[in-house]
């Protein structure tokens, strides 16, 4: 695939400078995004460093920044800071409203005194939300928003410890994206301003897939995706498993096992095995089930994949660094570390034209003390003025030729900042029309257009849409949207101005660039459906659908770094996103040391309840759950003495003797991070208080289903709305009114109407 080639120029964000006071791994990796696109990064740490330099993910959540210790407990220190942020563009902080209040950093004050400057705050919970003070730990997050309960657990009941940071992964790309879009804002209106989000933010991009309400909701919405709705995992005869998104019937070793079976041994192999809800992927399941256990995992892999079958090993965490398409599109970097020495850790989950790079290892505690204060100012390029609060991406035109959800996510997400998003889909629908709560979750804000754009006819509407854009973004297959003349090359001849955003499975170079993908794939490749099921378990599918949700979030970001590029240079863009880079950079707690060999993560135990006796989630006496993560010595004493336990053996019996409510009073006094698991929480959460001061709710009405309440807002721009006013469409709800507004003539409306090439009114 051809990448729109230039001449290198400076990095995309050369000018910038981010000042990042935050610790852990969402808002610092949030952080290396930006260093990484050309930003100057200075990450201030207290004078006893950022706590989390003791984890080996510092290494990966920290590089390409510059290190200065500053105090902000005495008044040189604070003096410093103050310094600094008149000569910042952006501020990265990890602290709820009290203590930036505490420290000066609320936005009012901040606003006052820097109008120039950009505040992204990454807590737990949204700024104006009740719990914005609350522990900003993905565990604690995760229980106290009820998403334990939403995945079944592999071998008993009730709610399981998560062991992928859901929250943190999905926020380091919604702070990253924010603070982008938010600097586009500020080239048109010249004031800086807030770009919010959360580790629960970060964790509920996932669940816009499951969590709707509809007031007239049709079966399969009201169904939506259960919990119990199976995974097509399947274990081969040497004991390992692999993951196969079609009916693997097509393969000729399968045809070959399925034919000595005979009608009646398939027939009795699949009522040994049913296939529930499995069945319109495996019409054989029970056969296959069977069959796979006859032949080696490479063998299969080799076969399926010989007939395009969408498939992939599941792995060992950190098998991917190794992987010779990861390789190929740079998925994976060399970094010499100054602590850790020669390593191999993830790179970057997109490109673009310049591409990110790797600017230094993560530094040494204040190692650029002397050189950022006694350096050249730096003088931010916003000032403040008037204009209209507009949405971030107000004005922006993005022609949209996704499926399913990586692809159609993202483009929604620029849709709620504020572009004009033109959903163009087969007559047929996008196919993932089927699964209409999961298809809701992530097409709102869109207009359809549906045309058959195999028909020579249709494309007059193609090429007019081409010039109408500002953004094409789209995940289908590059040779497919080659041969219906929508790649980079075809829609640029028409408008030389695109930002063009392809994103796939497994990258733009490699063998398996043209290979199909899907979320469960690179679960399984990833290692998390291991590292999610517990110790000695069988593999398991994450209902969330992360990987997807990540490949849409790494585009987003792509997307926004390409049209800042644009807009201030003229140059436009071809960039990129993957599953495969997406689901690498999740695998960065942890990395290939000098020896070869990973370096040492936390494991999740065989029960799903968690990686430690003091950090994982316990059972009440009343049949209801907590979440502790004392992950420090102090909390860990705090813990023993608050239950009464004598070892940290003793914890699970001392804490399941007390009901939930005495137990969260006692441990919360005694200091010791703790949260409630919640359960059942959909309900709740749309019914919440705290929802709706933090706008996480969004009510639309819907042709179908009457009015609808979904997952509202990922971020808090303060000033400048976000844009929730069109419910997902309806196939070709919105035909005439794009070929009206784009001039087109009422006679080819009618022609490709009653031809059966377009749908609409």
């Amino acid at each position: 695939m051809p990448p729109y080639t230039a001449e290198m120029t400076e990095p995309i964000l050369s000018g910038i400078r981010v000042l990042e006071f935050a610790t852990g791994m969402a808002a610092p990796t949030a952080a290396v995004i930006l260093a990484e696109a050309g930003a100057d990064v200075v990450k201030i740490e207290p004078p006893g460093g950022d706590p989390t330099r003791s984890r080996p993910g510092f290494a990966v959540w920290n590089r390409s920044k510059q290190s200065v210790v500053i105090d902000l407990a005495d008044t040189e220190g604070r003096a410093r800071l103050d310094e600094l942020l008149r000569e910042a563009d952006v501020l990265i902080h990890d602290l709820g409203p009290r203590a930036a209040g505490d420290l000066g950093l609320d936005d009012a004050a901040l606003t006052r005194a820097h109008p120039q400057l950009i505040v992204c705050s990454v807590p737990g919970f949204p700024m104006a939300h009740p719990d914005a003070d609350r522990p900003a730990l993905d565990t604690l997050v995760l229980a106290r928003a009820g998403l334990f309960d939403e995945q079944q657990a592999v071998s008993r009941d009730g709610p399981v410890f998560l062991r992928i940071p859901l929250g943190s992964i999905g926020a380091w790309h919604l702070a990253a994206a924010g603070v982008i879009a938010r600097l586009i804002a500020r080239d048109r209106d010249g004031r800086g301003g807030v770009a919010h989000t959360s580790l629960l933010q970060g964790a509920l991009a996932p669940m816009t897939m499951h969590w709707a309400r509809a007031e007239q909701p049709t079966e399969g919405f009201g169904r939506g995706m259960p919990k119990d709705g199976g995974d097509s995992l399947f274990q081969c005869g040497d004991g390992q498993w692999l993951h196969v998104m079609r009916s693997p019937d097509a393969s000729l070793l399968m045809q070959q096992l399925i034919a000595e079976m005979g009608d009646e041994g398939v027939r009795k192999a699949n009522e040994r095995h049913p296939a529930g809800q499995m069945g319109s992927l495996s019409p054989n399941y029970g056969a296959n089930v069977e069959a796979f256990l006859q032949r080696p995992r490479a063998e299969w892999l080799e076969s399926l994949w010989a007939s395009d079958i969408p498939v992939q090993p599941c792995l060992a965490l950190g098998d991917l660094y190794s992987d010779e398409q990861a390789n190929a599109n740079d998925y994976v970097v060399e970094v010499d570390d100054p602590v850790w020495g020669p390593t191999r850790q993830p790179g970057h989950p997109f490109s673009t034209t310049p591409d990110s790079r790797v600017r230094n290892p993560a530094p040494i505690l204040g190692q650029h003390d002397e050189p950022v204060f006694a350096g050249p100012r730096y003088v931010p390029s916003g000032a403040a003025s008037g204009g209209p609060d507009r949405p971030p991406l107000a004005g922006l035109k993005v022609l949209d030729f996704g499926n399913f959800l990586a692809g159609p996510l993202a483009t929604m997400m620029l849709a709620d900042l504020g572009a004009d998003v033109i959903k163009l889909e087969a007559t047929t629908g996008d196919m993932m029309r089927g699964v209409e709560r999961t298809f809701a979750g992530c097409q709102r804000g869109k207009r359809s257009i549906a045309l058959d754009l195999k028909a020579p006819e249709t494309r007059p509407v193609i090429e007019e849409l081409a010039r109408w854009a500002d953004v094409v973004h789209h995940n289908m297959r590059y040779p497919a949207a080659k041969r219906l003349g929508i790649d980079d090359d075809s829609l640029r001849a028409l408008n030389p101005d695109l930002v063009y955003c392809h994103t796939s499975s497994y990258g733009p170079r490699g063998p398996r660039a043209d290979w199909p993908g899907f979320d469960q794939l690179f679960q399984a490749a990833s290692g998390w459906e291991y590292e999610g099921a517990g110790e000695g378990n069988r593999p398991m599918w994450h209902r969330f659908g992360m990987m997807d949700h990540q490949n849409a979030l790494a585009s987003l970001t792509a997307t926004l770094l390409a049209v800042y590029h644009q807009r201030r240079t003229g140059t436009p863009q071809f960039c990129t996103a993957s599953l495969l880079g997406a689901a690498i950079l999740t695998m960065s707690e942890t990395f290939i040391g000098p020896d070869g060999g990973l370096v040492p993560f936390e494991r999740l135990d065989s029960d799903q309840l968690g990686v430690s006796p003091f950090h994982r989630i316990f059972e009440c006496s009343d049949k209801r759950w907590i979440a502790v993560a004392a992950v420090s010595e102090d909390a860990q004493r705090a813990l023993l003495a608050a239950t009464g336990a004598t070892s940290p053996e003793g914890l699970e019996a001392a804490i399941g003797a007390v009901a939930q409510e005495p137990m969260l009073w006692r441990l919360e006094r005694a200091g010791v991070p703790v949260e409630p698991v919640r359960t059942d929480q959909m309900n709740a959460f749309f019914d919440s208080a705290g929802s709706e001061a933090a706008k996480l709710v969004a009510r639309y009405p819907h042709n179908t289903w009457g009015d609808v309440e979904q997952i509202g807002s990922l971020w808090d721009f303060g000033d400048l709305p976000v844009r929730f006013d069109r419910a997902s469409p309806t196939l070709g709800q919105h035909s005439r009114e794009v070929f009206d507004e784009l001039g087109l003539d009422p006679a080819l409306y009618r022609a490709l109407a009653e031809a059966g090439h377009l749908v609409g009114d």
